[in-house]
Parts: C-alpha cells; structure tokens; sequence
C-alpha cells in the first residue's frame, strides 16, 4: 500500500500544460528538409492529433535530481527502494507499440530486465531479477497504451517501469494557465528527426521547475523527448528521450509473452473503470479511442496521478486529497489514513528513505530538486514542485 501513495511523487512535479487546437500548417516533405515554422498553439495541436500508431525505439533516461544512485540489483530494490531508484540514476528501455492495444517496454538495468508487455487485453509485468510475473485482464473500457504502465501492484516486483515521452508530456500538458509561458525554439534533432522544440516556462518563481522543454517530432507530432531543469541548475534535473525510433510496426511476437520456466506467477483482477481502484488517466486534450480527453473531464491544477493514487484502498478513497495554490505553485494534501501512516513509518524506518529525507519540524520531508514532499507526525502528506517552507506553511495552516 505505501508504495501506492509513493508512485505519485514523481507526478506532483508535473503541474503543467495544453492547449488543444484544430491542426494547421504542412508538414515537411521528408526529414532532411527544414520544418515549417510553427506558433506554439501550432505545435500544441499537433501534440495532441499526433498520429504514430505503431513504433519502436530505444529511450535514455538521466536524472540529477539529488538523490545518490542507488543499486539497481539485489533483494533491497523493492518497495521503497525501486521508486528511489527510477529517480535516480541512468535507465536504459526499449518500447514497442502497434496500435492502442499492443505496447512492449522493457527497462534494461545492469544485471536484470523488468518487462511490460500488453497484448489486446491482456497484460503481463515480469522482472528476471526475482523470476516474478503477474498477469491481468484488462477491462472493457481500458484506455489505449498509457494504461499498461499504471497497472503495477505490491509484490510483482515489476515496480518502475519507465514511462515514454509522450506519457510525460501528455503530464506536462495537462492545462494552460496564466502562470505559463509557452514558446517555440529553433528546431532540435532527436534520434535523428527533425523536431519542435516547445518550451514550458513557469512565470512564477514559487516553483522549483525553471523549464519544460519537449522535442515534438515534425513529421507525427509524436513526443520525441522531455527535459525538465530545476531552478539553479545548469543541466537537466531529468531527461528521457529516444536515442533511435523507427515508426514501422514491430514484428508481432514482440507481444507475445509468456513466463520463463519457474517464474512466481499471480493473478490479479482489474475492477471496471469507477468500480474503485486502478483508475484510467484521462488528460485534458489527449486522444483516447473514443476521442480528445475535454478540459472539463480533469479538474484545474490536479495532476492525473496527484489526483487519484493508483489502486486507491477503501480508507484512501474516502480521504480524497486537497490541493492549494494553482498552477505551478499548487500543493497537494492527502489527508490521514492507513496508507499515508504507513508511508510515514516506511519514511522513518527505511534506511533508503532516510538518506533521502531529513527532519523538520512537525515532519520528515523527502527533497529533491524538482519536487518536495512532507510526511507530517500526524500521518498527512504534502507534495509539490514548490520550496520546502511553501509545504510547512500549507501543514501548519490546515
């Protein structure tokens, strides 16, 4: 259950922006020629009606976002553990996707591969590292690809699958608001096409993010990459892109997966969508099968994975968390229950979390560079890409 209320650390630094627009402009007569030149509401549409059905690639992910990089092998990479680890350090992944139903991603780590594979309905995560696998049907009114990284579970050991580009930047992409400036500079050049290079720039200096940039691939529209730099950093605090794609449907038995001989295997039932737990992500303007996501269907300055925690238990479901501020500046409050007293226990506990977090008053906060999160001695949490005295001040308030 703790790491349920952990995975959504990541996207509380994730508060950010889209505008949908009707699609405009030509696109380039082959990947050698120079891109049109493009407004940033022109770009924005063609994030949004970006059409790459089928792809495969390979993705490199860095992060200097403070925290010391930690093993990526051994019985201590889980729980805890694994969610420290995708935020630190270097990660290596290959993704394969043919149409909405059909999506590979493999994370390479150093000694041991950990595998998402979704074929139709069906989904399999699997990790060498422990041999463990767990399968799951899909339900009916499953979303498209981005779903298979959501359903991971306690015990699978398939803890930090990585996401694509286009997962974070539809995160990014949530909701234009005043409190950004968006615009587009001279075109950049990832895994070997020609790209956008749309930049995202807070206009509040109540955040820890400086910057959002996003390579959108000239001829798709699809993500080609995000980097994300923290204020007073001269490098990205944490970057994943593409280092080579092709847009070629992948051979199909890349989809079929079966587990290896003397595998722990375990079945886990998925609920309809508002039955209660694992919720489907449903962004502001981001393409499902039956259509763009409207504005109204997530409300303002909640993040999709801020808003609901994956797998929410009973007691956390009824304690619905609350947000303050807007925008860039917002902070996101889960109020006590079982799992935030238990996440608070891990924090004090566990010694991976305890060189990642410090006491302070009323609290132990875990920080990085791009987001804070308190864990007060009363069992609530407050997350967000704010400075550290913005969360005290949100706890003592309330």
């Amino acid at each position: 259950m703790t790491r349920k209320w952990l995975r959504w650390m990541p996207a509380a630094a994730v508060p950010a922006v889209i505008a949908a627009a009707a699609l405009a402009g030509s696109l380039p007569a082959s990947a050698g020629d120079p891109l049109p030149a493009k407004t940033p509401q022109e770009v924005l549409a063609l994030v949004a009606h970006h059409s790459a059905p089928s792809l495969s690639g390979t993705l490199e992910q860095t992060s200097r976002i403070g925290l010391p990089e930690l093993p990526k092998t051994g019985p201590s990479a889980g729980g805890a553990a694994s969610v420290l680890e995708l935020l630190s350090g270097p990660h290596t992944a290959r993704v394969f996707l043919d149409g909405p139903r059909n999506v590979r991603v493999q994370v390479l780590d150093r000694l041991a591969e950990r595998n998402a594979v979704r074929s139709g309905d069906e989904v399999w995560l699997y990790s060498s590292r422990d041999n463990t696998a767990t399968h799951l049907t899909l339900p009916a009114d499953a979303g498209r690809h981005h779903d298979v990284g959501q359903y991971k579970h306690p015990g699978a050991g398939t803890d930090g699958v990585m996401p694509t580009p286009e997962d974070l930047a539809a995160r990014f992409l949530a909701a234009a608001d005043p409190t950004t400036e968006i615009s587009v500079l001279p075109e950049v050049n990832v895994a070997g096409r020609a790209a956008y290079n749309l930049v995202v720039t807070p206009r509040t200096e109540g955040t820890l993010i400086a910057s959002v940039a996003i390579a959108v691939d000239g001829q798709s529209g699809l993500p080609l990459s995000v980097e994300l730099k923290a204020r007073g950093q001269s490098e990205p605090a944490f970057k994943l892109a593409f280092t080579s794609l092709s847009l070629e449907a992948p051979d199909a038995s890349l989809f079929a997966f079966s587990p290896p001989p003397g595998a722990t295997v375990k079945e886990v039932e998925v609920p309809a969508h508002g039955t209660g737990s694992l919720p489907g992500h449903r962004w502001p303007g981001h393409r499902t099968e039956e259509g763009v996501v409207p504005d109204a269907a997530v409300p303002d300055a909640v993040t999709p994975d801020a808003a609901v925690p994956e797998a929410v238990a009973p007691d956390a479901a009824a304690a619905r968390p609350t947000v303050t501020g807007t925008g860039w500046e917002s902070v996101v409050e889960f109020p006590a229950s079982a799992a935030s007293a238990e996440a608070g226990a891990m924090m004090s506990s566990d010694p991976l979390l305890q060189q990642a977090a410090v006491a302070v008053p009323g609290g132990r906060l875990f920080s990085t560079a791009v987001v804070n999160v308190l864990f007060t001695d009363d069992g609530r949490v407050f997350a967000g890409s704010v400075p550290a005295d913005r969360l005290l001040t949100a706890a003592a308030a309330r």
